[in-house]
């Protein structure tokens, strides 16, 4: 097998891991990135500075790997987008991020279209996804240059090509599901039938060669972020689920080859394309899970994550708390929805909120469990876990109580680039999965609560989430 950089460009932070033919990770490259936070559910990123820590922990990797790298993979964001000039690559605009909530009228123009797309495209007309945000930056920022995801800038600053990879492409709300191609219907209903389109790649396919990370490298194995940690943790056959745990909480099963609709509010797209088969999934989203932790260091309540488990109260003493500091996504899809909580009185303190907020996120993940189980036809035997939230024994433990059944940690904290990794191998002529890298759970977590007390608590929660 070959040797990988494998770039994960995500909200909070860009990393880049060298994984060479034997699985060992030989080098890491890590920076924090801040979205800029503004009133109206506005988030943006600068994307001079997200390049930027694209090449540097790229090439950090490398110079700790010490060993010939012979491709490169990015796994993006999916949602996050900007316009920029083809011509010299230079960004026209800030990139406006996938939380971003300032795309609510052009879903709201489309709304007469609604059914029409979810059945073209299996997600739910809403500003979480890609084309309403580029159909708003021609609207209000630029008509000149390109409006794209941010994979297709960053791989066009790598390598000068203009592609994009069918994951990807399926996060838009203008592709077709069962075909993972543009559409162009969907593309006139949004105002973006003339603009110039990358060309879809899919996950197993060579992009270009890039000179950024010193000699020539090929660059392929594209896919999202969510997508890659599928892989990553062997979320191979139908009904396997995986949870991330980042700045947002994102669970993802595998549907198999057929393009699943969910009957639920959930979102469907597609996993990958390898070998010249399409693998499908069903997503659903907490917007708000590591960010909620960051709230909760801006209000002094903690001074860092680690103290999650040891400032949060044994028991939440009645208080309830949806953590919706940026809308909820499914069931509800309520963009405008704001964060509450619940049930306080004098005896209230910072221990019962924080606690209060772990349940509430693990809370979001249970209903989307729920939907996923209903959709699928058969409950969830167990849920794989990863990202930097699972090292909170008290989030875990509650993920567990709440969805009532195993809960599996990812043992490296590496699993979106390891992801990507696996479909860098398979650019390059490896199997799906062999090129996966072999893990065992480092830890599970079992139900302490029994079925009466978890949904005595949903009961509770549900009550305290805000009316659409």
């Amino acid at each position: 097998m070959t040797t990988v950089l494998a770039i994960d460009q995500g909200t909070s932070g860009t990393k880049a891991v060298v994984v060479d033919a034997d699985n060992r990770i030989l080098g890491v490259g890590e920076q924090v990135l801040r979205p800029t936070y503004l009133p109206g559910g506005l988030v943006e990123q600068d994307p001079d500075t997200l390049i930027e820590s694209v090449l540097a922990t790229g090439r950090a990797a490398i110079e700790q790997a010490r060993v010939p790298v012979d491709i490169v993979t990015i796994a993006n964001q999916g949602e996050t987008v900007l316009v920029w000039d083809p011509e010299t690559g230079a960004p026209l605009s800030d990139m406006i991020v996938w939380q971003d909530r300032r795309a609510e009228e052009q879903c709201d123009e489309l709304d007469p279209h609604r059914e029409r797309i979810a059945q073209k495209t299996g997600l739910v007309l809403d500003p979480y996804f890609s084309a309403p945000k580029q159909a708003w930056l021609r609207r209000h920022v630029t008509k000149h240059g390109v409006v794209t995801t941010s994979d297709t800038w960053l791989l066009h600053r790598l390598t000068g090509a203009f592609v994009t990879d069918v994951s990807t492409a399926s996060r838009s709300l203008v592709t077709e599901l069962d075909t993972g191609d543009w559409d162009q219907e969907l593309l006139d209903l949004f105002g973006l039938g003339d603009e110039p389109l990358p060309t879809i790649l899919a996950c197993d396919d060579i992009a270009g060669e890039t000179t950024a990370f010193g000699r020539p490298m090929l660059v392929g194995g594209l896919v999202v972020d969510q997508q890659a940690a599928l892989l990553a943790e062997s979320c191979l056959q139908v009904g396997e689920t995986k949870c991330t745990f980042g700045t947002g909480a994102f669970l993802l099963a595998n549907t198999g080859t057929s393009a699943l609709r969910s009957s639920t509010g959930l979102a469907a797209s597609v996993a990958w394309r390898v070998a010249g088969e399409t693998t499908y999934c069903l997503d659903g989203q907490v917007y708000t899970a590591a960010s909620a932790v960051r709230w909760l260091q801006q209000l002094g309540f903690i001074h860092e994550p680690a103290d999650l488990d040891h400032v949060a109260a044994p028991d939440n003493a009645g208080v309830f708390c949806v953590p919706a500091l940026a809308g909820l996504a499914a069931p509800w899809w309520q963009p405008n929805a704001t964060a509450n909580f619940t049930g306080m009185t004098l005896s209230t303190g910072p221990e019962h909120l924080v606690l209060a907020v772990l349940q509430g996120i693990a809370a979001q993940v249970g209903e989307l469990v729920r939907l996923i189980s209903n959709d699928l036809g058969t409950p969830l035997k167990r849920l794989r876990v990863d990202g930097g939230l699972t090292r909170s024994r008290r989030l875990m433990q509650a993920v567990a109580d709440q969805l009532q059944i195993e809960i599996e940690i990812y043992p490296s904290p590496h699993a979106t680039p390891l992801g990507a990794a696996a479909f860098a191998r398979c650019a390059t002529g490896g199997d799906l999965s062999e090129s996966i890298v072999p893990w065992t759970p480092s830890e599970r977590y079992e139900p302490h609560w029994n079925w009466a007390r978890a949904e005595e608590f949903r009961q509770n929660w549900l009550a305290s989430v805000p009316a659409g």
